[in-house]
C-alpha cells in the first residue's frame, strides 16, 4: 500500500514507538553534510525516495536504536513497522525536527551537528541552503536553527533577531516543511519466508541491507547470538591461519545452511529457521574445525585467502559435521576420495559456474561417501594440457595460480639457493607475490627479447626466499646453478616438479618439459 506522510507524522509515529530499525539493518553512518542535503532537498521540492516498511504483529526479538535516540516500545497488539529501506533518510528527520525524546548516545564515533538554513547561501539549484554548524560556528543573524521548525514557541523566539523580508522567508520555510510530504510504502506480512524475498529483492536494487544480520536478528534468543558465536569460532581457527573466516559472512551462512538444509544458496539461507540454527551450531562449528583442520594437515590450505574457491568449503563441512567435539574418525578410503575430489574440483574449475547446483550435488556425495566408507565419489572430468601452466599467468589473486601454488605445496618445496624447507603455513598464510620467483629470472630473459606473458607463465614459477631471488638476480640458470651446493640440486629441483636437467635447458625445452611434468603431477593427485 503506497501512502504519504508529512515530516510531522513520521516523527510522531516514531516517538510512539509504531516505526522501529530491525537488528538487521546497518547502524547510521550519513555524515552531516548529507543530512544538510536532504533538507536542501524537500526545500527545493526534489524527490528524495520511498520510505519501505514492513508491518507486522510479531516483533522482532533484537532492534537498533534510532541514531541517536532509543524508541519507546511499542503499544500493546499494536502492528509494528520495521523500516526495510529509508533508515538513513527518516533517522535523518528525526534527529534534526524531534523534540520529545532525550538522545542515549551519539551517531556513531561523531557527535551529532544541528542543521541550520543559510538565509544568505545562494537560491541557485544547484548548492545547498543547509549546512550543518558547531555552536561557535554559528551566525545568528544569518544561520536559523532548522529544530525550533516544528515547536512553535521555539520557532517565534528563534525568528526575533531577524528583518521583517527574512522572516517571511523563514515562514515560507515552515511551510514548506510543514506540508512536505514523504512518500511511504507499506506491505504487511507476519511471514518471514516473504519479507525474505522483498529483502532480497531491495538488496538487488542496490540497498545496503545486511543478509547475515537478518538472519542474526531471527536466530537469535537471550543465550545465543549467531555473529557473536561466529567471531569466538573464529578465535578457534587464528591457529590455523583462517581467523578470515569471521568476515566471510556469505560463506558463513552457507555452511549453516549445508549442514542443516544440504544446500546452499540464496534461497534455501532465506529458509534457515533460527531455532535449527541454534540447535545445529555446535555440529556447524564442529564440522568447520574440522573441515580447516583437514585442509590445514592434508592439502596444505593454510589460510582461506589461498583457497580458489572457497565454496568448497561446505561439502567438507557438511562431511566433518558432528555433534561430537572429537569429530569423526574417517578411513583411509574416505580420506583419499576426498582429496581426489578436492584436486579434481580445483584443476577442473568446477565451482567457477553453477556453483549451487556443484555445491548440492557434492553435498549429496560427500553424505554417501561419511555413510558408506566404500563409496565411490562420482567422476569428476579433468580436462586440462600443457598449455595451462605455459598460458595461465602468475597471479596470486587467480584461482588457477592459488591451484598451481597449492599443487607445489603437496611437494615440500625447497628455496632454490639455500635449499631450506619452505615453511609453508607461514608463507601460505599470506597472500605474497614475494614468496614466489621466476626460475629463469625475468630481467635474464627480458634481455633476450621474451614478452612478459611468456616470462610470467606459471611453468616458470617456484616458491623461493626473496634473500635467495635476490642472490640470483638477472643470472643464466646454468650459471647459478653453480652457487647450488651439488649435493643438495637435485633434491631441490624434485621438490620443486622440476627435471634435474632444468637449469641447463634453453627456455622453450624447460618451459615445455616443466609444463608437462607439472601436467602428470596434477593427474597423479586426482587419480
Amino acid at each position: 500500500m503506497a501512502d504519504s506522510l508529512t515530516i510531522r507524522k513520521i516523527i510522531e509515529r516514531l516517538s510512539a514507538g509504531d516505526i522501529r530499525i530491525p537488528a538487521f539493518q546497518r547502524g547510521y553512518v550519513w555524515e552531516p553534510d548529507q543530512v544538510g542535503f536532504l533538507l536542501d532537498s524537500i526545500y527545493k521540492g526534489f524527490p528524495i525516495g520511498i520510505i519501505f516498511l514492513w508491518k507486522t504483529d510479531v516483533p522482532l526479538k533484537t532492534e537498533k536504536n534510532l541514531g541517536r535516540f532509543k524508541l519507546p516500545e511499542p503499544k500493546k497488539d499494536y502492528p509494528v513497522n520495521y523500516v526495510l529501506d529509508g533508515q538513513q533518510r527518516i533517522t535523518s528527520l528525526f534527529s534534526v525536527f524531534q523534540t520529545i525524546l532525550t538522545p542515549v548516545k551519539e551517531v556513531g564515533d561523531n557527535e551529532w551537528i544541528d542543521i541550520y538554513f543559510d538565509i544568505e547561501a545562494s537560491a541557485d539549484l544547484q548548492n545547498s541552503c543547509f549546512i550543518a554548524l558547531k555552536p561557535e560556528e554559528v551566525d545568528n543573524s544569518r544561520h536559523f536553527p532548522m529544530n525550533t521548525l516544528f515547536d512553535s514557541v521555539a520557532y517565534r523566539k528563534a525568528t526575533e533577531g531577524f528583518e521583517d523580508a527574512d522572516k517571511k522567508k523563514l515562514d515560507k520555510l515552515q511551510e514548506i516543511f510543514k506540508e512536505a510530504l514523504i512518500p511511504i510504502q507499506e506491505f504487511e506480512t507476519d511471514d518471514r519466508g516473504t519479507v525474505a524475498i522483498v529483502f532480497e529483492r531491495i538488496n538487488r536494487a542496490g540497498v545496503e541491507l545486511d543478509i547475515y544480520q537478518l538472519l542474526s536478528a531471527w536466530s537469535w534468543s537471550e543465550d545465543f547470538d549467531l555473529q557473536e558465536r561466529f567471531n569466538e569460532l573464529s578465535g578457534d581457527l587464528l591457529p590455523f591461519g583462517f581467523d578470515s573466516f569471521r568476515d566471510d559472512k556469505d560463506l558463513q551462512l552457507k555452511c549453516c545452511s549445508g549442514v542443516i538444509l544440504k544446500e546452499a544458496s540464496v534461497v534455501s539461507i532465506f529458509r534457515l529457521n533460527g531455532g535449527e540454527v541454534r540447535k545445529n551450531f555446535e555440529k556447524i562449528g564442529n564440522g568447520i574445525k574440522a573441515c580447516i583442520d583437514f585442509l590445514h594437515l592434508e592439502l596444505h590450505v593454510h589460510s582461506l585467502e589461498y583457497m580458489p574457491f572457497p565454496t568448497m568449503m561446505i561439502p567438507l563441512v557438511v562431511f566433518f559435521a558432528s555433534d561430537s567435539k572429537a569429530g569423526i574418525t574417517i578411513t583411509n578410503d574416505q580420506r583419499n576420495e576426498l582429496v581426489k575430489w578436492f584436486w579434481k574440483s580445483l584443476f577442473s574449475r568446477r565451482y567457477s559456474a553453477g556453483v549451487n547446483k556443484k555445491c548440492e550435488e557434492d553435498i549429496r556425495e560427500v553424505l554417501e561417501l561419511k555413510k558408506d566408507p566404500k563409496y565411490r565419489m562420482k567422476k569428476i572430468e579433468v580436462d586440462i594440457d600443457e598449455s595451462f601452466f605455459n598460458k595461465n599467468q602468475f597471479n596470486v589473486g587467480a584461482a588457477n595460480t592459488k591451484s598451481f601454488i597449492l599443487m607445489l605445496a603437496q611437494y615440500a618445496p625447497k628455496s632454490f639457493i639455500s635449499g631450506a624447507n619452505v615453511i609453508l603455513k607461514d608463507v601460505l598464510r599470506r597472500v605474497n607475490r614475494n614468496e614466489f620467483h621466476h626460475i629463469f629470472p625475468k630481467k635474464y630473459l627480458q634481455k633476450k627479447g621474451l614478452e612478459d606473458k611468456r616470462i610470467n607463465c606459471l611453468s616458470n614459477m617456484c616458491f623461493m626466499s626473496n634473500a635467495d631471488n635476490q642472490k640470483i638476480k638477472d643470472k643464466a640458470p646454468a650459471e647459478y646453478k653453480k652457487m647450488i651446493p651439488r649435493k643438495i640440486l637435485k633434491n631441490v629441483l624434485t621438490h620443486a616438479v622440476c627435471a634435474p636437467e632444468s637449469l641447463n635447458q634453453n627456455y622453450e625445452d624447460f618451459s615445455k618439459n616443466r609444463s608437462a611434468l607439472l601436467l602428470k603431477k596434477v593427474y597423479e593427485l586426482a587419480s
